[in-house]
């Protein structure tokens, strides 16, 4: 069951070669005349304060994002006017951001169509039924930790994982009583691990290309790692698991919810996982994710409709914004009530306030100063290791997307590593556990403001238990500083 639902994913959220390169691609434009380079000190200013509204309103004051994001674009829009922009030329570049991001929104979008359906199709419903049988709360997060690798690895999307195997763990951790920020950082970690070394993954293609490295370089590379934290990761979800092991749910209480479920939606598996299968089918011969996602949402209102018995009227409100269900259990009501285009509202009106920001931080050459500033100052290989994974910390926290961020990154740090005869799938390495493994991490990224709406969790409560995505970045500075891993160039 679970490993149909595995497959259900590929490409969900991923985009070709061509695509990534063609809409992600940095401005290339000759810069005007009229527009003055900034000053190192001018770059760290306008970053600086651009971090400090976001940390004061949101830790401080308690001020939504989406206003802090406003005042952070009229912020560094008045320092890309200083420096010769005009108003014209500052919409510019945050619509050309906007526009590169375009296959994202339409992802957002119909991720949450898909959610909505696969909870009316009673395809959701069906997964968690069978899946009580099985899961037991002491070795749940750790088994989920796997399935969720595993899912991401053969898919390539993180996303795609989230959205549908970490939507069914969601609901069986709370039906078990395991707090719902463990089971989410748990959820992330398996996620992006394969995100991070799938064959198929955007992020990691886009890395390799970026990088000037072969793919399969590139992820020999990450293996030395990647390897490493991910058995870290896991015996600490073992450990955790444990201290679950005495409040396993009673067979009664198991009971009531699978009858709940039983009582709501008829649960055959051969056709309540049919939109699973078209999801899988499509994703293995390459459909276009958004055809791909769209088929299987129409799929999915068929069956709710024709075989659930639900009205169609109810069905096709639900994809714009669905209800709590009606089982009589409150935690499984509001997981049934999840999905619709309006619950990505939030989240995609924030990634498009991030994106516009990055569009001027980057543009104006603000932020390729500033790191460029801080990259003359690297000597030694340790320290340039986790000045990569740092910077590309700072891209998606200016730009709220990581495939920018690892472009750029590249960019900045292709020379240096030659300098010290290193293997250009380091560099790709480093930038993917700084811009792919942090983007998650923050709450105003595309990937943290996604999860979050997602899993019903915010990215702050997860990010303590999504240990994978920070105990890279240690390791792997550990194992620099150790001369572990250090790959030099075979040219």
């Amino acid at each position: 069951m679970i490993y149909m639902l595995a497959l259900s994913s590929a490409m969900v959220g991923g985009f070709t070669r061509h695509q990534i390169v063609s809409m992600l691609a940095p401005m290339s434009q000759e810069p005007s005349s009229s527009h003055r380079p900034p000053g190192f000190a001018q770059s760290l200013l306008c970053f600086a304060v651009v971090i400090l509204i976001i940390a004061s309103g949101l830790f401080v004051l308690s001020i939504d994002l989406h206003s802090l994001m406003f005042f952070c674009l009229l912020w560094a829009g008045g320092h890309a006017h200083w420096l010769g922009f005009s108003f014209d030329e500052i919409r510019s570049l945050m619509g050309s951001a906007i526009s590169r991001a375009l296959p994202a929104i339409y992802i957002f979008i119909l991720i949450g169509m898909v959610i909505a359906s696969f909870m009316h199709s009673g395809t959701i419903a069906a997964l968690m039924y069978y899946g009580l049988d099985w899961l037991s709360p002491a070795l749940f997060l750790a088994i989920g930790l796997v399935l969720c690798a595993l899912m991401s690895l053969a898919t390539g999307t993180s996303w795609g994982t989230v959205g549908t195997l970490g939507v069914v763990f969601i609901g069986i951790g709370g039906s078990m009583g395991i707090p719902l920020p463990i089971v989410a950082g748990m959820i992330v970690c398996g996620a992006t691990f394969g995100d991070k070394l799938s064959p198929i993954s955007d992020t990691t293609n886009l890395a390799a290309m970026s990088a000037e490295t072969s793919l399969y370089r590139h992820i020999y590379s990450m293996l030395f790692t990647t390897t490493p934290t991910f058995l870290l990761t896991l015996l600490l979800f073992i450990l955790i698991g444990l201290g679950y092991r005495d409040s396993e749910l009673a067979a009664n209480d198991i009971e009531s919810i699978q009858q709940a479920l039983a009582a709501t939606y008829a649960l055959s598996p051969f056709i309540t996982l049919i939109p699973i299968l078209v999801l899988a089918t499509l994703s293995i011969r390459r459909v276009a994710p958004e055809v791909t996602m769209s088929l299987s949402v129409v799929v999915a209102v068929v069956i709710a409709i024709v075989y659930q018995g639900q009205g169609p009227v109810s069905v096709l409100n639900a994809l714009w914004e669905n209800t709590p269900g009606n089982t009589g259990i409150a935690n499984l009501d509001d997981l049934l009530g999840r999905g619709g285009i309006y619950s990505m509202s939030w989240t995609l009106l924030l990634a498009i306030l991030a994106i516009a920001l990055g569009g001027i931080l980057h543009g104006a050459g603000i932020l390729s100063t500033l790191l460029s500033g801080i990259i003359a100052r690297v000597e030694r290989v340790a320290a340039l290791i986790a000045t990569t994974i740092c910077t590309g910390l700072i891209g998606n926290m200016a730009m709220g997307e990581a495939y920018i961020s690892i472009i750029l990154n590249c960019q900045l740090f292709r020379a240096k590593y030659a300098q010290h005869n290193l293997d250009p799938a380091l560099l790709s390495r480093s930038v993917e556990e700084g811009s792919t493994l942090t983007t998650g991490l923050i709450p105003w990224t595309t990937a943290g403001a996604f999860y979050a709406a997602t899993l019903g969790v915010p990215v702050l409560d997860y990010v303590p238990y999504a240990f994978f995505n920070y105990l890279n970045a240690f390791v792997s500075v550990s194992m620099a500083a150790l001369g572990i891993g250090l790959l030099k160039n075979r040219k």
